[in-house]
């Protein structure tokens, strides 16, 4: 009997959880009878009603709903590595918590795997949000696709069916500041995407403010792309070499009296120039010197604080 766990991040979500598990509920009847569901919700750090909302839906649904706690925010995508590490289905569904991503597109995201797909990627064909969050989504994939994983499907992608052996490779690696939902694409198994229209969110905030979107794109970008090194490489090479013709222009020019000694204006500006590059070049080195750091010290991307399970706490 096939088990589907459905894991949800959740934060701050304390109006959208009783509509988005109603909606998930009723989603079951588009299934076989044999399948079986696991719904495993990841409270991350929330100070509003979210917590109390998942107890209610996991008692209403004991056995079959798990809520899990973790000690703080750590992000979206730390949360669902910590529902991937709890769910013990042979599929898994990761859908947010606000409703912009339809459920019954699960049921045909379902049936790839059946036949033998371990990856389904529902992708985004549109957004019906506004301009700037259009074009922040738009830029952000266009930029990973183009330049760090080619792979990846057009309009990107929050809604993602996959194995429990992606699940596990996954958890296993325990990467920090990375996009875990590109890890499966990375991982390189076969997949489909099926495109669809993201709906306007309807109920609550998002939280995605433009710094947590910022952090995203750089920890996805710098994760799994070595253009920015490549780029500092490529353009300090051709700085050199634009300033050994230019000196030798200037020496010549000099010595056969074609130019007359140039002022002060022109020596600051490639001063200038050259420091602002160096700087770039130093943010950018310290950031993968950064990333390499804070992988080694080895510390938890999350801390769970209690599991909730059929009305007990089970850690």
């Amino acid at each position: 009997m096939p088990k589907i766990s459905v894991i949800i991040p959740c934060y701050y979500n304390e109006d959208n959880i009783p509509v988005t598990t109603q909606a998930l509920l009723e989603n079951e009847r588009l299934f076989p009878q044999e399948v079986e569901f696991e719904y495993v919700m990841v409270d991350d750090g929330s100070k509003d009603g979210t917590l109390e909302a998942l107890l209610r839906f996991e008692k209403e649904n004991p056995g079959k709903v798990k809520v899990v706690k973790l000690v703080s925010n750590s992000g979206s995508y730390n949360a669902i590595v910590a529902g991937m590490e709890n769910a013990t289905g042979d599929c898994n569904v990761v859908i947010t918590a606000d409703l912009q991503d339809p459920p019954s597109l699960m049921v045909k995201m379902y049936e790839y795997w059946c036949k033998g797909l371990k990856l389904v990627i529902a992708n985004r064909e549109e957004r019906q949000e506004g301009f700037f969050k259009n074009l922040f989504a738009n830029t952000f994939h266009y930029l990973m696709k183009n330049f760090a994983l080619s792979n990846l499907p057009d309009g990107g992608f929050d809604y993602v069916l996959f194995d429990a052996m992606v699940r596990d490779e996954v958890v296993k690696m325990k990467e920090k500041n990375t996009n875990s939902l590109f890890l499966m694409v990375w991982l390189g198994f076969d997949y489909v995407s099926i495109p669809y229209v993201r709906q306007e969110r309807k109920i609550g905030k998002s939280r995605w403010t433009l710094k947590k979107k910022l952090k995203l794109f750089v920890d996805s970008f710098v994760s799994f792309s070595f253009l920015p090194i490549r780029a500092i490489t490529t353009t300090g090479f051709f700085l050199g070499m634009g300033a050994l013709f230019y000196g030798l222009f200037v020496v010549f020019a000099k010595m056969t009296g074609l130019i007359a000694a140039t002022g002060w204006s022109s020596l600051m500006m490639v001063m200038l120039f050259v420091s602002s590059f160096q700087m770039i070049s130093l943010g950018v080195l310290g950031e993968y010197l950064w990333r390499t750091l804070d992988a080694s010290r080895n510390r938890p991307n999350y801390l769970i604080d209690k599991v909730y399970y059929s009305g007990k706490n089970e850690r």
